[in-house]
């Protein structure tokens, strides 16, 4: 297989490799730094690689963030910004793999924006439309609303970069960035039982006033603080890979809805989302609330539904650039408290996809924002009370951004789960401009914070309404 070449990055993308001790100078964090200097601590700057810091040698920082995809990143992006030192602790590499469709909508586009993320095309990104939407003998393109609160376009990047490129902008703020820091373990004071810190599995310990669990949905600092999933929400699981394709300049992000397993129409949908790098990233996305979850041969069911498509588009065998990978979507809030002793999760490790399309990065980002702002707040109490009052308002907070949403999401899985209701929703509703203008702001999560038209004040009153997740 050939290795698929991601597109030219921004200077985001140049590595840097310095390693200072003592003084920060001017960095944003400077002065945090300088009194760890004064303290003794050891003090880095810049992206360290894995064999840079020996097993023996401990870092600090006010905040450890473990993990530096979009939660971690965004997190330490906003809290380096505050004057705060982070460090951030990455098990793997840069650049690196993750399974992703690729395809960005305005929600998450409005929080790059607000990270001051450059995403021109000439920085190597490609900008849509809207989504194309094919199922039930029907189909049907939709722009993206035209709101206030969010751009009227979305973005496709491939995960081999964007997260690449979202930790060296949290480093430009100034945070710290490991590499090769695989974090097993959580430190803990014995007499609070507060986390005082991590234990990476080449024994490297670290040490900060607080930690982010940004690691991921199997998040292994967050099953060793007891934190574990709950069954009684959703989960999604994810397939995906690329082709060289006619179709890589694709306007629009086209989703399926016609995913069979024998006369049972599957809860979920397929998509091709145009890379405009010669490739699409083709792949397809199942919820748990169907009977044969967990049964499912997903590589089996891409290549099936695959077969169905024009020969001229090129989804084939010769033309697949690389494996048929897969990953978990943890979804609705599906791991929490979301703080507890000195822990604070974001993104995937705390379940934060969207149950209704199984968006994950514009939820990351956003909590990462949410979660800086709270520790930064905290940070600044003068008690060890008055710090712990404010960090508990971390859950409650994210419980009012997307707790009734959630929920409504969860209503909706277990709906489309009963294959008769979602053939039913297929047929009659791909058909109905009206009803799918509906749905993609439902679905999307895109209506205005104030105001808007019937259908926002609708969706956002049902939000309210219902209880949080």
């Amino acid at each position: 297989m050939t290795e698929q070449v991601p597109p030219v990055g921004p200077p985001d993308l140049a590595p840097q490799h310095e390693l200072v001790s003592a003084e920060r100078g001017s960095t944003p964090a400077a002065s945090s730094g300088r009194a760890q200097a004064a303290a003794g601590a050891p003090v880095s700057v810049g992206t360290v690689s894995a064999g840079a810091v020996g097993p023996d040698v401990a870092g600090t920082a006010d905040v450890i963030v473990v993990g530096a995809g979009p939660a971690g990143s965004s997190v330490s992006y906003y809290l380096a910004a505050a004057g705060l030192d982070v460090l951030m602790l990455e098990k793997t590499s840069f650049p690196r793999e993750k399974v992703c469709g690729d395809g960005l909508t305005p929600r998450a586009v409005r929080a790059l924006t607000s990270m001051g993320v450059p995403i021109s095309e000439s920085d190597g990104w490609l900008r849509n439309r809207g989504l194309r939407i094919i199922g039930g003998g029907g189909r049907i393109e939709l722009d993206w609303p035209e709101l206030s609160s969010y751009p009227g376009y979305g973005l496709v990047r491939t995960r081999t970069d964007f997260d690449q490129i979202l930790a060296r902008h949290a480093e430009k703020a100034g945070a710290r960035l490991i590499e090769g820091a695989n974090v097993t373990d959580p430190l803990l004071d014995d007499r609070t039982g507060q986390i005082t810190g991590v234990k990476t599995k080449d024994g490297r310990e670290f040490r900060g006033r607080l930690v982010v669990a940004a690691d991921g949905n199997s998040s292994r600092l967050s099953i060793a603080m007891g934190l574990h999933k709950r069954d009684d929400r959703p989960m999604g699981v994810a397939v995906r890979t690329y082709y060289t394709s006619p179709r890589h300049n694709d306007n629009y992000l086209e989703a399926w809805l016609d995913l069979w397993d024998g006369d049972a129409l599957l809860p979920g949908y397929g998509w091709i989302f145009g890379m405009g790098d010669g490739t699409s990233n083709v792949g397809l996305g199942l919820l748990n609330t169907s009977t044969g979850f967990g049964e499912i041969d997903y590589r089996h069911l891409l290549r099936r539904w695959l077969r169905g498509m024009p020969a001229e588009w090129g989804f084939t065998e010769e033309n697949r650039m690389q494996p048929v990978r897969g990953a978990a979507l943890p979804m609705g809030f599906n791991r929490t408290p979301h703080y507890t002793r000195g822990l604070l999760l974001a993104g995937d490790a705390g379940g934060m996809v969207n149950p209704f399309n199984g968006e994950g990065i514009a939820y990351a980002l956003e909590a990462g924002e949410i979660a800086a702002r709270v520790i930064t707040q905290a940070l600044a109490r003068p008690t060890a009370a008055d710090r712990e009052r404010v960090l508990q308002t971390y859950p409650r907070q994210l419980k009012d951004a997307y707790g009734g949403y959630y929920t409504l999401g969860r209503i909706f899985v277990d709906l489309i789960g009963k294959p008769s209701i979602m053939q039913f929703c297929t047929k009659h509703g791909v058909k109905r401009p009206a009803v799918m203008r509906f749905t993609m702001k439902l679905l999307g999560n895109l209506t205005e914070a104030r105001g808007g038209d019937a259908v926002d004040r609708l969706l956002n009153a049902v939000s309210k309404m219902t209880p949080a997740a």
